[in-house]
C-alpha cells in the first residue's frame, strides 16, 4: 500500500519513543502504548480539506480546528492549541516541524510538482509562517511528490539539496551519537529526509528515525510519508496502524484514498 499511510504508521510506530528516546533499530514496532498522536490528527486533517476544497484556505482552517479540537489531547505544541481556540485564528511565526507532519496529502492531491508546492505552501502558513517552516514543508513534499512519480533517490537527494540547501550528505552513523530531541525544522526535516535516504525499505525508514533520539513520531511521520510514496508499506504494518484509529479518523482517510490514490 502506498499514500498517507506512510506517515500514519511513522507516527504511530514512533509514539512510544517521543519521550521515551533510543538509540538502537532494536525495538518492538507496535506495543500496548502504540497510538495516532497530532501527526496523524493533522495530517488527516489536510486530508480532509484537500478532499473536500483544496481551493479554500476558510475549509483549510475550519478542517484543522474541526480535527484538532475533537483530540484536543493529541499532544499540540502550545501555541497550537491557543491557535485552535480562536475564533478568528492568526499565523504565529512558528518554525516548528508541525508544517513538515501535515504536508504528505499534498503531494498526492497534487497533478504536478508546483501544485504540490502550492498546496505545502498553504498547508502550513496558515499557522508555520516562518520561513524553515515553510521550507520544511515545501522539501517535505517535493521529495513526496518526487518519489510518487518515479524519481529515485539520488534525483530526490539533489532536488532537495539544490533547492532547499539542505546538507543531506552525513550519515546517520554520524549524526545518531550527538542528536537529541529538536522540534524545529531546521534540525530535524533534513534528519527525517536522511533516514529515507539510507533504508532498503519502508520499515527500515521508520526504524532509521526511532533510532536517532529525537522527535520519533514526527520524524518518522515525515520520513514515513516519503518512504510510502517509494515503496509499498507492508501489509501487516498497514493493519496495526489502521486498526489503531477510530471511525471518524479511518473515514477521512478512506475519503481521501478514494479520491487521490
Amino acid at each position: 500500500m502506498k499514500g498517507i499511510i506512510g506517515a500514519i504508521c511513522g507516527d504511530i510506530i514512533g509514539s512510544v519513543y517521543e519521550f521515551n528516546s533510543i538509540k538502537t533499530k532494536e525495538f518492538e514496532l507496535f506495543g500496548d502504548r502504540s497510538t495516532f498522536t497530532d501527526d496523524t490528527v493533522m495530517t488527516l486533517a489536510i486530508a480532509n480539506w484537500l478532499s473536500k476544497d483544496k481551493t479554500s484556505e476558510d475549509v483549510l482552517i475550519k478542517e484543522l480546528q474541526l480535527f484538532g479540537n475533537r483530540y484536543i489531547g493529541a499532544g499540540y505544541g502550545r501555541m497550537f492549541l491557543n491557535w485552535l481556540r480562536e475564533e478568528h485564528p492568526q499565523p504565529y511565526g512558528s518554525w516548528a516541524n508541525g508544517s513538515a507532519m501535515r504536508v504528505s496529502p499534498c503531494a498526492w492531491a497534487a497533478n504536478s510538482l508546483e501544485e504540490a508546492q502550492d498546496l505545502a505552501y498553504k498547508s502550513a502558513v496558515v499557522t508555520h509562517n516562518h520561513p524553515e517552516a515553510v521550507k520544511g514543508a515545501l522539501a517535505t513534499v517535493d521529495a513526496i511528490y518526487l518519489a510518487r512519480i518515479g524519481a529515485n533517490k539520488d534525483e530526490i537527494k539533489d532536488h532537495v539539496e539544490t533547492r532547499y540547501e539542505y546538507n543531506l550528505n552525513r550519515s546517520l552513523n554520524e549524526i545518531r551519537p550527538f542528536y537529541s530531541f529538536d522540534v524545529s525544522c531546521a534540525g530535524s526535516v533534513p534528519e527525517s529526509i536522511i533516514c529515507f535516504l539510507e533504508a532498503d525499505d519502508f520499515e527500515d525508514t521508520i526504524r532509521n528515525c526511532v533510532s536517532l533520539g529525537g522527535d520519533a513520531d514526527t520524524q518518522a511521520a515525515i520520513a514515513g510519508g516519503i518512504a510510502s510514496a517509494y515503496w509499498e508499506v507492508p501489509e501487516d504494518i498497514v493493519d496495526n496502524s489502521v486498526n489503531r484509529l477510530d471511525d471518524f479518523l479511518l473515514d477521512a482517510l478512506m475519503k481521501f484514498e478514494d479520491k487521490f490514490i
